[in-house]
């Protein structure tokens, strides 16, 4: 596997959390919002899985989910908001959200690009049976969770069983068309780190997938996209747990890269949680950290690009998605030529 940034050592004792003070010298003296292009609905916690790295801790038990006017609203805001292109659904499971068939058949009929944050294995849920078939037919753009080509790291991450149902859905997407270059089927894959460690390069990373996965079982996919773990919720209790908390925040603080602040997710997404309320991006709202200024949800907005040129919440988390390479939605945020 392509070399991985491990644990900062020694540690910085003098380690500064201070996101926008870190940012002074950089090619943006603050972070404020572009044209806001992608809308990210947090459907449900509801998911059949309960991975360790999970910054939402979504799990079988949750039953947080967005209602049916909201899933409506939604609709709503992308007929009256013709610039954001992508309508981007996650959870937890969001397939296992009633409403979820209802907005992919509603934001597919207005145009719009639709993904699905899936973790594979939901695929062979009670009820879901049709579901691949249903995403292959709407031309949904898949995002799969595979956090790595080896079983054991896969399944200590997320759960005893898991792997070979993923190796499993992921054959079963590639014979519905997924994987092959098929714009309309596009498959892309997530690998995030087990443990406290920076992602690998994605390029090398990429190849290593493909080659692997094609040789073992026969599978094809699009692209390989890397995040790097955030240090909030699970992910920063088992870290703290193990005594590995400071040396992690270390270890991005110092791999702090400016030249992944322009390409932030946060400057182009719109994300809302199942309540309705908006946020800056995922991650801050599961810390629950609210857009800057009055309160807002998609019921008290109509206009969406309301919030360009507006600031953006930051936290010491954001070192997460700006050290090294860099972290969004769509992986790292800088290429290297492999």
């Amino acid at each position: 596997m392509p070399e991985i940034k491990r644990l900062a050592h020694p540690q910085i004792h003098d380690l500064s959390l201070d996101f926008e003070a870190r940012m002074t010298d950089s090619p943006l003296a603050s972070l404020v919002r572009g044209a806001p292009t992608t809308l990210q609905v947090n459907l449900t916690k509801r998911c059949n899985l309960a991975c360790h790295h999970c910054h939402v801790e979504s799990g079988p038990k949750r039953t947080e989910q967005l209602s049916r006017a909201g899933c409506q609203r939604i609709l709503d805001l992308l007929a009256l908001n013709p610039q954001v292109e992508t309508l981007d659904l996650t959870g937890g499971a969001p397939e296992l959200h009633e409403g979820f068939r209802d907005m992919v058949r509603g934001a597919r009929s207005l145009g719009r690009r639709v993904i699905d944050r899936c973790n594979l294995t939901v695929l062979f849920e009670p009820g879901q049976e049709q579901t691949a078939e249903f995403l292959a037919k709407h031309g949904v753009e898949i995002v799969a969770s595979l956090p790595c080509y080896r079983r054991e790291n896969v399944e200590q991450q997320r759960g005893r069983g898991v792997f070979p149902l993923s190796i499993e859905a992921l054959q079963a997407l590639n014979t519905l068309g997924y994987g092959g270059g098929d714009p309309e089927h596009t498959l892309n894959l997530v690998y995030n780190p087990v443990g406290a460690v920076l992602p690998p390069e994605q390029v090398e990373l990429e190849a290593e997938y493909r080659q692997r996965l094609n040789d073992d079982f026969g599978i094809r996919f699009d692209r390989l996209l890397t995040l790097t773990n955030m240090p909030i919720k699970r992910f920063a209790r088992s870290l703290e747990r193990r005594g590995e908390l400071r040396a992690y925040m270390s270890l991005l603080v110092t791999h702090f890269n400016p030249a992944t602040l322009p390409g932030l997710m946060c400057r182009s997404l719109i994300s809302v949680d199942h309540c309705g309320n908006l946020f800056d991006c995922d991650f801050n709202q599961a810390l629950g950290l609210p857009v800057p200024g009055p309160a807002l949800d998609i019921w008290s907005v109509d206009d969406l690009t309301h919030f360009e040129g507006r600031r953006i919440q930051t936290a010491p988390h954001c070192f997460g998605c700006t050290a090294g390479s860099g972290s969004g939605c769509s992986g790292a945020l800088i290429q290297s030529s492999g």
